[in-house]
């Protein structure tokens, strides 16, 4: 399983708020994995950014170290200065072998996630995983690996209670945003339609608020979400030009750069100067530090739930036991099958090759003798090759895998 190999930065290394650096934008992602594909011959690769998370999961030969690491960052050309991408390396984690197929395995199932529990992070890797398929990048390989991370994430939120009472990013920052006593009538700004600003949308409207404007670069999307909520929906661009004011602002767009600048802000508060509400759950912050800095807000990001999130590790401690015990054994139980698939595909000339020599036996070695055959007798001939060239296909397949189960039990 020598074929695997992760490169992941995650927040356990490297800070969230630096981590967003990393995050390549969806516009230019096919182009620039595609770009590192065939300049590293690498047969399959896919991508994948969360809040806390950027892994790059590749198939490959190579060998993935330091100096590969480095080589393939700079590679894909995302504007990081020097000392910035030596940072990030130095805290990168390299896994290859059964150590990659564990950690994602653990990642699939949110042990290695800022919450422990958070389902969300299974969701994210399909995502990221069907994005890049669809793409062409990735091949029969990884299809068995992502199977065998879905099918334990599955066994571990079914059987264990890691997921028990779920908290998540979105709920941790619903808490926070409950904290400062909000009136369920506070103009909310949604800046993103996604996944995670739906969430929380979903957190609110239990809690009946009710006065929303949602923002975001394809308007059908916000359309829906406010549709949903009740509220008003605009194209992104037309933030500049929204003067209703507002209470809260959440956003959690995939913009590399601060969507909410000095200038947007002031814009936005056409005047008010009460102290607003910025719930942040972007990576990279779609807030631009001086926002933060230079107005009273009470400013909640994913940085700031750090505590909560440790807090939760230690509660769902005896949950990872049982969940280490399911990873190790669909660990034992995908190496043979791996190597079912290989022999599966290195045979699958055999079907044609014996085709081959039986067209040549009927049409060049024994022509003659077959043409001089009746009717009934060329019926017969034609069972027999049939039969046999179906225990020539099977057997010599069954008897292979066989043999490398036994192999690998010995």
């Amino acid at each position: 399983m020598k074929y695997l190999k992760v490169i992941a930065f995650t927040h356990k290394q490297i800070e969230l708020k630096e981590l967003g650096k990393l995050v390549i934008c969806q516009e230019n992602l096919t182009e620039k994995l595609r770009k590192v594909k065939a300049l590293f011959g690498i047969p399959e690769i896919f991508y994948l950014a969360t809040c806390n998370r950027v892994e790059f999961v590749m198939a490959s030969n190579a060998v993935i170290d330091a100096d590969f690491a480095e080589k393939f960052i700079a590679a894909l050309d995302m504007g990081i200065c020097k000392e910035h991408v030596k940072v990030f390396l130095s805290g990168a984690r390299i896994y290859d072998d059964t150590e990659a197929l564990t950690h994602l395995l653990r990642t699939s199932c949110s042990m290695e996630s800022l919450v422990v529990g958070e389902k969300e992070i299974l969701a994210q890797m399909r995502k990221a995983y069907e994005q890049c398929k669809e793409a062409g990048l990735t091949g029969d390989y990884l299809r068995m690996v992502m199977n065998t991370v879905v099918k334990t994430a599955k066994e571990v939120y079914t059987n264990t209670n890691i997921s028990k009472n779920p908290i998540s990013v979105v709920s941790l920052a619903y808490r926070k945003l409950k904290e400062l006593n909000q009136c369920s009538n506070s103009r909310v700004l949604i800046i993103g339609a996604g996944e995670t600003n739906r969430n929380i949308s979903k957190y609110l409207q239990k809690h009946k608020f009710s006065n929303f404007a949602v923002f975001n670069r394809t308007l059908s999307k916000a359309q829906e979400l406010a549709s949903d909520l009740g509220g008003e929906a605009f194209e992104l661009a037309e933030l500049k030009n929204y003067h209703k004011g507002f209470d809260v602002i959440i956003t959690c767009t995939s913009s590399v750069d601060p969507i909410i600048s000095k200038e947007l802000y002031e814009s936005l508060l056409n005047g008010e100067t009460g102290k607003k509400t910025i719930v942040d759950l972007a990576i990279p912050n779609d807030t631009a530090p001086e926002v933060a800095k230079g107005f009273p807000v009470n400013f909640i990001e994913v940085q700031s739930l750090n505590e909560v999130a440790k807090n939760n590790m230690q509660e769902r401690y005896h949950e990872l036991v049982n969940a280490e015990k399911i990873i190790d054994q669909n660990i034992i139980e995908f190496i043979p099958q791996l190597k079912q698939r290989r022999i599966e595909l290195a045979m699958r000339e055999v079907p044609e090759r014996i085709k081959e020599i039986r067209n040549t036996a009927i049409n060049s070695v024994f022509a003659d003798e077959v043409q001089n055959l009746d009717a009934e007798s060329r019926e017969v001939l034609e069972k027999v090759m049939n039969y046999m060239e179906k225990k020539y296909i099977s057997v010599p397949m069954i008897m292979a895998k066989e043999i490398m189960i036994n192999t690998w039990a010995e």
